[in-house]
This record gives structure tokens, C-alpha cells and sequence, in this order.
């Protein structure tokens, strides 16, 4: 092996644990395949380098997003690709002031945690010391988009713990009650034939009563990408402790992936989630999918009770005016419709964008869903709980 072949590895190596330590799974197997296909393919350009390795390391949709920034922020120098497929550079270039974008913390710590091997200057990185540590409250505070990867595994054991004791309905079926106000004649008798007969112990029947389902419905779009892969968790905790639980997700279509969350490691459920939708990280038509959605499941799911988990940001796509008719044909049929939108967080949410507007009158609770907070506040709505919501009459008259 040439001295620049030798460089060009140990760049793909590091990139490659970089990776894995964003969280993307990558062994020593895919290092080996990236490399090959480097020098196989002959790439010239970024582009190609781009689409080569990212058909080697990326196995999922969801990774996509992450795969993007390392990329970006590791081969962020002008020209530097270039460079390193023309003379093989061996060093990694320093990091330039930009906006952050969600997940980029969480992939910068990740890509300079190796910096004393490398033995760059410490100028040539900029690293914000206020996101490395984070403790218990500011964990529960802080945006999920902007996480490490250490946070973000925080947030997963604290989801994991959350529980989620719904209000319980009165269904028309009976069951064996103490108070109950009709007399359960089989019961009865069997209690007497014990004694003999000789004392008759009367039994009754009450309501019974009964935890509602849970249909969530969950936008994989690009923007919304972040914070609807976390929230899978909490689903999958509670899919874990409850039967009748229903999610679906959507994004240019809608798909169904309850029977994917039923897998007992939250890590295998969320790869089946992945392994069936095709349009993770797209566009947004939520008109349509909810169309879908109230034509083809809403009989089978949204029966005694159910109550309608609905995590979109509201920005819709579709061109057709349909979305007011499709959300209040969903309201009509569950007992409590939750509009959970991480826009939210934003003080100054004004309720502006067309979808939004035609959403409103159509959902009983308006809920921020962008940090462990705000889901702890839902967990607490969802269980009869005093919890502060937005009030979505309020936010029309603001609009009006």
C-alpha cells in the first residue's frame, strides 16, 4: 500500500468513527467496503464521494440526516475533497463559524472527539462548552434537534421510564363490582352451592371500565424528522405496557407500523419502522394521508374512545384545499383529538401558515413536543392530569 493510499484509510477510518459515534452503526467490515469502493469506483468529484460512502454506511433512512452533517462538517475546507483525492491529505480541516442545524451538535462532538490523536490546533475548532454537559434539568428542557449523542441517550432511558396510566371510560360491558346495581345470578348461585345453600351471598355486576386506545399519527418529513424518532421511543414504551396502541406515520404517504413497535428492543422496532417506510425525511402531504387514513383505518382503530396522538408541524404540501375536511372528519370520530407541534417552542408561534390555520378549529388540545418537558406535560394531559396546554380557540382569535 502507497504512503497516499495509507492517508486516504486513515481519513475514511476516522470519518467512520465519527460515525459510529453519532450514532450510526459502523464496523470495521463497512471501513473495508468504503475504502474499496473509493478506489474501485475512481471518484472525481464530491458528489461521487459523497454517494459512495453514503451507499456503503448508511443502512437506514433515519441516518441519512446524520450521515448529511458529519459529511458537511467534516469536509467542510473549500475544496478539500478535491484535494484529498488528488494528494491523499491526511489531516482533517478546521471548523468554520455557521448557523447550527438540527442534529449538528450532536455530530460535531462526535467528529472532534479525537482531536489530541490527530494533534490539530486547538483555534481551528469551535466547540460550544454550554451543550457538552447537562444535567438532569436542563436535559429535560432542552431541544431534542440540538442534542449530543450522549443526551440523546439520556432522553431514551428517561422516556423509557415515563408511564402512562390513561383516564379510564365506562364501557357497556359488566364486570364482578361490589357496588354494582344488578345481581350477577351465576356468580351468586355458584358462591351458594358452597354453603350448601343454606346462606345466599347476592353478587352484582358494575361498568366496566377501560383504558382507550392510542392511534398516533406521526409526519417523518424532513423538519420533523428529529423529534418524531424520539417520540417512537416513547411510543414503543407504552406499545410495551398496552395492547391496543396504533401508529402510523406519514409523510408523502401514510403507513403503518404498529406491528414493527411490538418488537420487545426499542432499536430492532425502530429499524422494522424504518424498513417500511420509503419516504422517511421527505415532503409533507398531510391532507392526503389523513385521507388515506380516515378512509382505510379509521373504522378498524378509532373505536370506544380511542384518543388521536397527531405530531405534525402543520406546514402541508398539498395544493388541494382538503385538509380542513379530512382533520374534522378525523375529530368526529376519536374522543380527543391532541395536535402535539414542536413549533411551539418558539415564543413568538403565530398560527399564519395556510395547513395551521385549516387544523385549528378541528383539535381539542394544542401541544408543544420538542423536549423531554413537554412530553412529561402529555403524559400528565393524557391522564386526567392539570397540565398547561395551548387553548386552540385562543390561538384563532390571535389569528383573527
Amino acid at each position: 500500500m502507497t504512503e497516499s493510499q495509507g492517508r486516504l484509510a486513515e481519513n475514511i477510518l476516522y470519518f467512520a468513527r465519527a460515525l459510529r459515534a453519532a450514532g450510526i452503526p459502523v464496523g470495521p467490515g463497512s471501513v473495508l467496503d468504503a475504502l474499496a469502493a473509493v478506489q474501485t469506483a475512481g471518484v472525481g468529484t464530491r458528489e461521487d464521494f459523497y454517494w459512495t460512502l453514503h451507499a456503503v454506511f448508511v443502512k437506514r433512512h433515519e441516518h441519512s440526516v446524520l450521515f448529511d452533517q458529519a459529511f458537511r462538517i467534516f469536509f467542510r475546507k473549500r475544496a478539500y475533497i478535491e484535494k484529498l483525492i488528488a494528494s491523499m491529505m491526511p489531516q482533517a480541516p478546521g471548523q468554520q463559524p455557521q448557523a447550527p442545524k438540527p442534529g449538528a451538535q450532536r455530530v460535531q462532538e462526535a467528529l472532534f472527539a479525537g482531536l489530541k490523536e490527530l494533534e490539530q490546533k486547538k483555534s481551528e475548532v469551535e466547540i460550544d462548552a454550554r451543550l457538552t454537559v447537562s444535567d438532569r434539568e436542563v436535559l429535560q428542557k432542552k431541544d431534542f434537534a440540538q442534542m449530543s449523542a450522549a443526551e440523546i441517550a439520556a432522553a431514551k432511558q428517561a422516556i423509557a421510564r415515563l408511564r402512562l396510566p390513561l383516564d379510564e371510560i365506562r364501557t357497556r360491558r359488566l364486570a364482578p363490582n361490589r357496588r354494582g346495581h344488578l345481581i350477577d345470578i351465576r356468580r351468586t348461585l355458584r358462591a351458594s352451592m358452597k354453603a350448601g345453600g343454606a346462606v345466599i351471598d347476592l353478587k352484582y355486576l358494575g361498568p366496566k371500565s377501560k383504558a382507550p386506545p392510542i392511534v398516533a399519527l406521526l409526519d417523518i418529513s424532513g423538519s420533523m424528522s428529529q423529534y418524531t424518532r424520539l417520540f417512537l421511543h416513547f411510543l414503543h414504551a407504552v406499545t410495551d405496557a398496552r395492547k391496543r396502541v396504533h401508529t402510523f406515520l406519514f409523510g408523502t404517504r401514510l403507513t403503518n407500523v404498529t406491528r414493527a413497535l411490538r418488537e420487545k428492543d426499542p432499536d430492532e422496532a425502530l429499524a422494522a419502522c424504518s424498513a417500511h417506510v420509503a419516504d422517511w425525511s421527505g415532503g409533507t402531504r398531510i391532507a392526503t394521508s389523513l385521507h388515506v387514513f380516515n378512509r382505510q383505518w379509521a373504522r378498524r382503530v378509532l373505536g370506544q374512545g380511542a384518543v388521536v396522538l397527531l405530531i405534525t408541524d402543520g406546514l402541508e404540501r398539498d395544493g388541494e384545499d382538503t385538509l380542513a375536511f379530512e382533520i374534522d372528519r378525523l375529530h368526529r370520530s376519536a374522543r380527543r383529538l391532541i395536535w402535539l407541534n414542536p413549533l411551539l417552542r418558539f415564543e413568538g408561534f403565530e398560527a399564519k401558515a395556510k395547513g395551521v390555520k385549516a387544523m385549528l378549529p378541528h383539535v381539542d388540545e394544542l401541544r408543544p413536543i420538542h423536549n423531554l418537558e413537554s412530553m412529561i406535560e402529555l403524559v400528565r394531559a393524557l391522564s386526567a392530569m392539570s397540565a398547561k396546554g395551548y387553548d386552540p380557540k385562543t390561538m384563532m382569535r390571535k389569528v383573527a
